[in-house]
């Protein structure tokens, strides 16, 4: 007697899966918080240190970095604030994740020297589409000519205003729900207003991803007079209610949630 098999729609199982990865990770971190003293805690760093093997062969094991966006990574490091940029294994994450579900179209709030607008063009068909926002010309004229090797520079469509004026064009235009990836790492401020809007921006099972609501792996404690944790900390737990998402929370880097629209 055969028994009928279970079935699991695509973003059912993408929430599943990326409920079972933050699950890893984050009984990773509290068994290394409980057991381990203060001073052998891995430090927050893009870079692999020089001195962590393990994490130097787990980088080489599974990175899969184009010669431009490890380029562009570098020269990002070499900035003003290049530590605030998403690190790699971010980037890749989002990059398999955009492949998964076969995005096309992509949102990324907070370009800087587009890394991460590098990355998840390289993720996207030849048809595909990067929006990119970004208040400072700047640091974007550092990554083009690299956006240009890769040979993605006319994936990425930079616009150079408040993120929530793009957002507010985005949505009179008549792109909501046609948005496969967003990514928000602007300013901590606006996020909730960010939040909203590219819920809106996106399509069901599409994903959203936040970066930097953790400091150093820890969970975010505001203090008084701190906006920027107080802010994040107000999202998460918004994000955590809100009936229209799924929701995992990956300790990568400095913290990333991943919030897949119903």
């Amino acid at each position: 007697m055969t028994h009928p098999m279970l079935r699991i729609s695509a973003p059912a199982a993408l929430a599943l899966g990326s409920a079972a990865l933050g699950a890893a990770f984050a009984t990773g971190l509290l068994l290394g918080k409980w057991g381990l003293p203060w001073r052998f805690r891995r430090q927050q760093r893009l870079l692999p240190p020089e001195d962590s093997p393990l994490w130097q062969y787990l980088l080489s094991r599974s990175m899969r970095e184009h010669p431009a966006l490890r380029s562009l990574r570098l020269l990002t490091l070499e900035q003003p604030r290049g530590d605030s940029m998403m690190t790699c294994e971010q980037a890749q994450l989002l990059a398999n994740l955009a492949r998964l579900i076969k995005a096309k179209k992509v949102l990324d709030l907070g370009t800087f020297t587009g890394y991460s607008a590098l990355a998840l063009a390289l993720a996207l068909p030849p048809d595909g589409r990067v929006v990119t926002c970004e208040v400072d010309a700047g640091p974007p004229e550092l990554g083009r000519p690299l956006w240009r090797q890769a040979e993605m520079e006319d994936k990425i469509d930079l616009r150079l205003k408040p993120a929530l004026d793009t957002l507010d064009e985005l949505l009179a235009a008549g792109e909501a729900g046609t948005f496969d990836v967003t990514v928000v790492d602007a300013d901590k401020e606006n996020c909730t207003a960010y939040y909203e809007r590219c819920l809106q921006l996106l399509r069901p099972g599409g994903v959203l991803a936040i970066l930097r609501v953790l400091w150093r792996g820890e969970v975010l404690r505001p203090r008084p007079g701190d906006r920027r944790a107080e802010c994040v900390r107000n999202l998460n737990e918004r994000i955590l209610r809100d009936a229209r998402v799924y929701i995992s929370l990956l300790p990568l880097g400095d913290g990333l949630t991943l919030a897949f629209k119903i």
